[in-house]
């Protein structure tokens, strides 16, 4: 009965936990976001990319999350952290070992006292042993310190979710405005042939007395114009495949197409997005991974002004000779229990204990941090997306018009109503309103990947490295 006494009561002291139990604080959220498309379809697209309906877009994708470096040092560093998880828990458990010890030795002779006649010189000394030792973790600290580290190793597998986020979003944003200069590029080229063959027929008018040497530099003007234009485009071509080939984990190179600017389709936006779906976006959730960490910190260090009671205990063999060192006489054992514990430290534990509180208040201000800008994030997205939706119309009007009024300056100028200095006014309104028609329009689909980064992936389910879903 005595034993069982201690035992239940060993088995009490330890369920005891010092320091804080971690409870998630709590933070005004919104009901939904103030700017949303009400006249959109809510959706549930278990991959967000996959609707643009682009194979050469998602096949990159795949490609980056299979060789994208930064993914692999985040799983790396999950690795790293679950092997410290396993560290910490360890004493949990009672540590076993064994050792074995193999001496000989010869004494001197020569000394005063001579050697007893039945003592053998040399001597001989053999031992073999198992032991076993057992912190018994009464005060929780090490209970403690496997909490904050299986924080640590939670908040590791998010910051992962987080690169992995970040890099999909990267590779979709590049492709499309490398989509965008490359109908930028092809309006510069087409532009750049009309603009030629004016010159061309110019210079022949020219020959013939028809019109004036100044119409015909007016017209090398607006072709020189153009062509100016394109080494600029094409340099950004170069430096966006080379920024996308780093993110595929390839060398700078070429980048294959899909389709067109205008054949990519426009992703649906929910009608009200629910504010809670931001409690999975990663960087929320490793802060409160590492205020969870923090958090248990503090019990750790708390548990160091208790005693620490370890047991040890060994058993082996030891004998002077080899043939008897597994016979019963040779037979050694101990058992042993020590308890430390501090009188006075000079502040060395309420300093650890300052600091782990101090620690846990930066993580819980780095937390609710983490949600405001996390809204803010959000909310950007969205009034950038509706507002880029609404400059496309007037743009795409714009051109429209240019259009027509270098229709009707052509017809006059033809006519012989006006001089060609109105065509080429006219002409250059054209030119950049189709430039910027196709940038805005690269803009609108880059401004969907902003928002379903900002919320951590949307409100579909989560990227992984695979590409699929977790």
């Amino acid at each position: 009965m005595r034993r069982f006494i201690v035992i239940a009561t060993v088995g009490l002291l330890a369920g005891c936990l010092i320091g804080p139990d971690y409870r998630r604080p709590a933070v005004d959220l919104p009901e939904a976001f103030r700017y949303s498309e009400k006249e959109a379809l809510d959706t549930a697209n278990p991959s967000w990319w996959l609707q643009f309906q682009d194979p050469v877009l998602d096949s990159l994708i795949a490609e980056a999350l299979d060789n994208n470096k930064n993914v692999k040092i985040a799983t790396a560093n999950i690795e790293y952290a679950a092997g410290i998880l396993v560290q910490t828990r360890a004493p949990l458990l009672p540590q076993v070992g064994y050792g074995g010890n193999a001496a000989r030795q010869r004494a001197s002779e020569s000394n005063a006292t001579p050697l007893p006649p039945t003592l053998s010189n040399p001597q001989t000394a053999l031992s073999l042993f198992a032991g076993a030792t057992w912190e018994i973790d009464l005060w929780g600290r090490i209970r403690r310190l496997s909490e904050a580290a299986r924080a640590n190793l939670l908040a590791s597998e998010e910051a992962r979710r987080g690169v992995i986020l970040s890099l999909v979003a990267g590779v979709a944003d590049n492709y499309l405005q490398l989509r965008g200069l490359d109908e930028q590029l092809s309006i510069a080229k087409r532009t750049l042939a009309i603009y030629g063959e004016s010159v061309r027929l110019f210079e022949l008018k020219f020959m013939y007395g028809q019109i004036s040497r100044m119409t015909v530099e007016q017209a090398r003007t607006q072709y020189e114009t153009a062509a100016s234009a394109i080494p600029q485009i094409e340099v950004q071509i170069a430096q966006t495949e080379n920024a996308l080939s780093l993110l595929l984990g390839r060398n700078p190179g070429p980048i294959a197409r899909g389709r067109s600017i205008y054949e990519i389709a426009l992703p649906a936006i929910p009608v009200a997005i629910p504010s809670l779906l931001l409690e999975r976006r990663p960087d929320i959730v490793q802060s409160e991974q590492n205020l969870i960490a923090a958090n248990a910190q503090i019990g750790a260090a708390r548990a160091l002004y208790f005693p620490t009671i370890s047991l040890t205990g060994n058993y082996g063999q030891a004998s002077a000779e080899l043939s008897n060192l597994f016979q019963g006489p040779a037979r050694t054992w101990s058992y042993a229990g020590a308890i430390t514990g501090p009188i006075f430290t000079a502040g060395a534990i309420s300093g650890q204990i300052q600091q782990a509180e101090a620690a846990r208040q930066v993580a819980l201000l780095t937390y609710e941090s983490s949600i405001q800008n996390a809204f803010a994030d959000v909310e950007n997205s969205l009034v950038a997306r509706a507002k880029i939706a609404e400059q496309l119309q007037a743009q795409e009007r714009l051109v429209s018009a240019a259009r027509e009024y270098t229709r009707l300056a052509q017809l006059q100028y033809d006519g012989g109503y006006s001089p060609y200095f109105t065509v080429i006014q006219a002409q250059e309104q054209l030119f950049p309103a189709e430039l910027n028609y196709a940038k805005v329009r690269a803009s609108l689909f880059t401004s969907f990947v902003n928002i379903y980064k900002a919320m951590g992936g949307g409100w579909i389910a989560k990227p992984t490295v695979n590409g699929g879903t977790s």
